[in-house]
């Protein structure tokens, strides 16, 4: 399955502003720790300085990302590749390298998934699926703005959406967070 391809949604306009989710495999809360974490918020940052992404929002959820993006180099299916690789890679080897009290279990998990693809991968930490959507209009950006922002409280993890570090929302409310974003509105 491609990257552009999910449940029937495809990046047709490759410099278009879309609205993306980057699911973990089985659900695997791999998130609930801050170092995985801090792989993807410092593949955002170098996504942004190399590859000219722009990044309108973001939430990091314990095993799944929402984002918007755009690619103004026409490329956002190439850097979602590239992205989801990087990350990939450097979420297992993080696994093998570093402390962890699950490894074997998460090893286990993302070899078993590699093993039902055709893909020659040991571990598969990433699902095919993107589900992207265009945001073609002002009030469908919103709408996505606010759900990303309001995941977090959602999943009873805050009561407000800036109290959650690992998203955009501190951006809008105060212009603070951990990555400069390119503002929506």
């Amino acid at each position: 399955m491609s990257y552009e391809y999910a449940e029937g949604f495809k990046i047709r306009n490759q410099s278009a502003t879309h609205f993306l989710t980057f699911t973990i495999v089985g659900w695997i809360d791999i998130f609930s720790r801050q170092r995985y974490r801090d792989i993807i918020i410092d593949s955002f940052i170098y996504c942004q300085q190399y590859k000219q992404l722009q990044i309108g929002a973001y939430v990091i959820m314990s095993n799944h990302i929402h984002v918007i993006w755009t690619a103004p180099n026409n490329n956002l299916s190439d850097i979602i590749r590239d992205f989801k690789t990087y990350t990939s890679k450097a979420i297992t080897s993080s696994i093998i390298d570093e402390p962890e009290s699950r490894r074997n279990w998460l090893l286990h998990m993302f070899n078993f998934y590699a093993n039902r693809t055709n893909a020659n991968d040991y571990y598969k930490v990433w699902t095919n699926n993107n589900h992207p959507e265009e945001l073609y209009s002002r009030d469908f950006m919103l709408t996505k703005l606010n759900y990303i922002h309001f995941n977090p409280v959602k999943a009873r993890l805050v009561d407000e959406p800036d109290h959650y570090i690992y998203s955009s929302a501190t951006n809008y409310l105060n212009n603070r967070g951990l990555l400069k974003i390119d503002y929506l509105l």
